[in-house]
């Protein structure tokens, strides 16, 4: 998500404290605001499945493999 989108949601949601919204600001609003939760979900999940972990025993644990590689989540 570019810093436009994000400056465009602070806007929309200042603006609708302020004044309120039209119906299609809303509904810009709520879309803009889904596109950045998914852009958020999918690079915390890129981040964990780069994490491993080494267990008591030595051994290796890669994150990502251990409990499923979910891309586009």
């Amino acid at each position: 998500m570019d810093d436009k989108k994000i400056a465009r949601i602070n806007e929309l949601y200042h603006k609708s404290k302020a004044e309120g919204l039209t119906a299609e600001e809303a509904k810009e609003q709520q879309i803009l605001r889904r596109e950045y939760i998914d852009s958020f979900k999918r690079n915390l999940r890129g981040q964990l499945n780069n994490i491993s972990i080494q267990e008591k025993d030595g051994s290796i644990t890669n994150l990502g493999e251990k409990f499923g590689d979910k891309k586009g989540n």
